[in-house]
């Protein structure tokens, strides 16, 4: 039904969709200072308005509202559709603790009691 509705119609419902979808989305990418939001997610990419963000690639940081949860390695960044598609080489989640460098045991003790 889209391809009977005349281009300036069209490209003003586009314009609603992107607007409405980038005001509910709480993912955004952050590169040093400047912060862009994301319009779409998907496992090894994410696509940003092409108006508001330049050429990615390298290393940035993927937030949902204020928790930090990705950084991304950006390899590649193309535009389709007036989005700006980037694809990830690697994506590692962040954590709130640092990794351990043994295997802990599920049935080991928690604390030790001292001698009575």
């Amino acid at each position: 039904m889209l391809e009977f509705l005349p281009k300036e119609i069209s490209d003003g419902l586009d314009a609603a969709r992107k607007r409405d979808f980038a005001r509910k989305s709480r993912l955004r990418v952050q590169v040093g200072e400047a912060v862009f939001p994301i319009t779409r997610f998907w496992h090894d990419g994410f696509a940003l308005d092409a108006s508001l963000a330049p050429h990615l690639r390298g290393l940035v940081d993927v937030y949902d509202g204020a928790r930090h949860i990705f950084q991304c390695l950006i390899v590649a960044s193309s535009m389709e559709n007036g989005d700006l598609v980037c694809e990830f080489k690697r994506s590692t989640i962040v954590s709130d603790r640092a990794p351990l460098d043994y295997w802990r045991d599920e049935n080991a003790p928690i604390a030790y009691l001292p001698k009575a």
